[in-house]
């Protein structure tokens, strides 16, 4: 038996609990995935305002200001401007640091040391007399604003004209380079798929300059002064395409300046500038700048919704496009630009039903909850041409339902819409739309009183089309298709030949190098021949001296080879009377 003395000792193990560890374990899983999940995610937070470095306090900015033009001038472009697009002056923070990293928040510094100097000197003198505008186009648009978005120099690859046509149509005078692609064809193809670095892109500026250039375009936009907008609005295409960048500093930098310059805007600027710049950038093969350009349309409805409701008639079909994309983070973007687009419109009698439309676009499944909602509403509004963009596609495709019951929903919407149709301009777009499926449910279904309303329906679609009768209707409709087909065709026929025109010019171009090269290397040739023969012929007479030399008794400098006199004595072998 043991015994048990005073001097006994005995240890006790003490069990950790496991619902710690476990608990620490989920914490820990659930921190990395947080933290995976916030990685995803883009940026939803408004930046804040730059702030500047040397000219924030009063004393330095009239210090500044005391100088004369020319030393003004001088520090803008050889101190503020460097800084700004990541460059670092030599010995500018002294003798003990003679030169110092550039980093994003110096660059945002100096952007806003730059925008105060505007705000004091004016944008004339600072961005256009000094010199400032030409270096930020050279650094975000080295082949010109016709390059942007990889859609090339705009003649015949897009149907809209690229970037070109648009300059061209708003007459942005104060840009440098709105012509500067005549030179530079563009080796980007369009396509879905992401073209990749920077450099794939034909971005040859440095990642750092570029995000110093977007730094400076928000700062100018931050100023609140409407002295800068027609310098800074047009770059809302150089700061969109920015936004498709491989470096995570310059998109950041690139959407900040774009809500910037969307916000700095006039709104009368969003139907002649603002979408058709977005519009361009939905073409272009980075899905992140596809994101960005849907979110800045989503952002120009809040501020000019009446602007954005009369476009809603090539609004709408340009972002559904959009709806189908591969990427997922552009089909998010889309549908939430397509709600905010939607509701711009001021239809009261629609409204209620916006969302169950907007939701039938991008889910075809839903179709006939979003007519039950519209057979709900009584019209009593004027329906004019943004509504009609709205409901026309629902209903269009509600007519090719097999249900014959839902077709007769859809006929009763648009019986009660056409009744309430502001002009005939107004309808005369989706007349192709509608007209021939109500023609098919006229003809084709099978129940009388279906039949009868479908009539009814295209009856008043007819007059609202200022159509005396259907057939007059038809004949139209299918006139202006033949039309749009032509032209259609002709556009393809310019945008061929302007393609066949560029290849023999590059093929001419070509030929010509190629003649240049083939006389210069000939004429190299003839001259190695000269060089050569001209060798050979030195060789053949330092050969014939040394000859000459050997058969003869004195050397080069005329004294005897025996003796070392130039005049024998008796006793020298080579002795001669002579």
């Amino acid at each position: 038996m043991a015994s048990i003395s005073a001097t006994t000792t005995h240890k006790v193990g003490i069990k950790k609990k496991p619902a710690s560890t476990a608990a620490s374990s989920s914490k820990i899983s659930s921190k990395k995935s947080s933290s995976a999940s916030k990685s995803l995610q883009r940026r939803s937070s408004v930046a804040p305002k730059l702030k500047g470095s040397e000219l924030n306090h009063p004393d330095t900015l009239s210090k500044f200001l005391s100088l004369d033009e020319a030393q003004q001038k001088d520090r803008i472009l050889n101190e503020f401007l460097p800084h700004c697009l990541g460059e670092r002056a030599t010995f500018h923070e002294g003798i003990a640091k003679p030169h110092t990293a550039s980093t994003t928040q110096s660059r945002g510094a100096a952007a806003a040391d730059i925008a105060i100097l505007v705000k004091e000197l004016g944008a004339v003198i600072v961005l256009k007399r000094f010199g400032v505008l030409a270096e930020i186009e050279k650094t975000l648009l080295p082949l010109g604003i016709g390059a942007v978005f990889g859609n090339g120099p705009g003649a015949g690859i897009n149907p809209g004209g690229g970037m070109r046509k648009i300059a061209s149509a708003v007459s942005l005078a104060s840009m440098e380079s709105a012509g500067a692609t005549d030179d530079f064809p563009s080796t980007m193809s369009i396509g879905t798929s992401t073209i990749g670095t920077d450099s794939r892109r034909g971005k040859t500026t440095p990642a750092n300059a570029r995000e110093g250039a977007l730094l400076l375009l928000r700062a100018l936009c931050e100023l609140g002064v409407k002295s800068v907008e027609s310098y800074v609005v047009p770059m809302l295409a150089a700061a969109l395409d920015e936004c498709g960048s491989s470096s995570s500093n310059v998109r950041e930098a690139a959407e900040d300046a774009s809500v910037a310059i969307t916000s700095l805007a006039n709104p009368l600027a969003a139907s002649r500038l603002i979408v058709p710049v977005i519009f361009e950038a939905l073409h272009s093969p980075e899905w992140r700048v596809k994101a960005a350009a849907l979110d800045r349309l989503s952002q120009v409805a809040e501020l000019a919704p009446k602007q954005v409701s009369r476009l809603l008639p090539k609004i709408i079909p340009t972002v559904t496009a959009q709806v189908w994309d591969t990427k997922p983070q552009v089909t998010k973007s889309a549908n939430q630009t397509l709600l905010a687009v939607c509701q711009t419109n001021e239809n009261p009698d629609v409204s209620p039903a916006i969302p169950a439309v907007v939701n039938a676009i991008s889910k075809p499944a839903d179709t006939y909850k979003a007519v039950e909602e519209l057979m709900a509403t009584t019209f009593v509004a004027t329906v004019d041409s943004s509504t009609l963009a709205i409901l026309c596609p629902i209903l269009s495709r509600g007519l090719k339902e097999k249900n014959a019951v839902r077709k007769r929903s859809c006929c009763v919407v648009i019986e009660n819409m056409s009744r309430l149709v502001d002009s005939p301009n107004a309808v005369a777009p989706f007349g192709p739309l509608l007209v021939p499926e109500l023609k098919k449910v006229v003809e084709n279904v099978q129940f009388e009183d279906i039949r009868d309303v479908a009539l009814s329906a295209l009856q008043a679609l007819t007059r609202a089309l200022g159509h005396s009768d259907v057939e007059d209707a038809i004949k139209a409709i299918m006139q202006a298709e033949a039309d749009q087909a032509e032209a259609e065709q002709k556009r393809i026929e310019d945008a061929l030949e302007e393609e066949r025109r560029v290849e023999e010019e590059q093929r001419k171009k070509e030929e010509e190098e190629r003649r240049q090269f083939k006389e210069a290397m000939e004429a190299q040739r003839l001259l190695e021949k000269l060089a050569l023969e001209e060798e050979e012929a030195k060789k053949k007479e330092a050969m014939l001296k040394k000859e000459q030399q050997k058969k003869s008794t004195k050397s080069a400098s005329g004294k005897c080879q025996g003796c070392g006199l130039k005049k024998c004595p008796k006793s020298c072998l080579f002795y001669s009377k002579k």
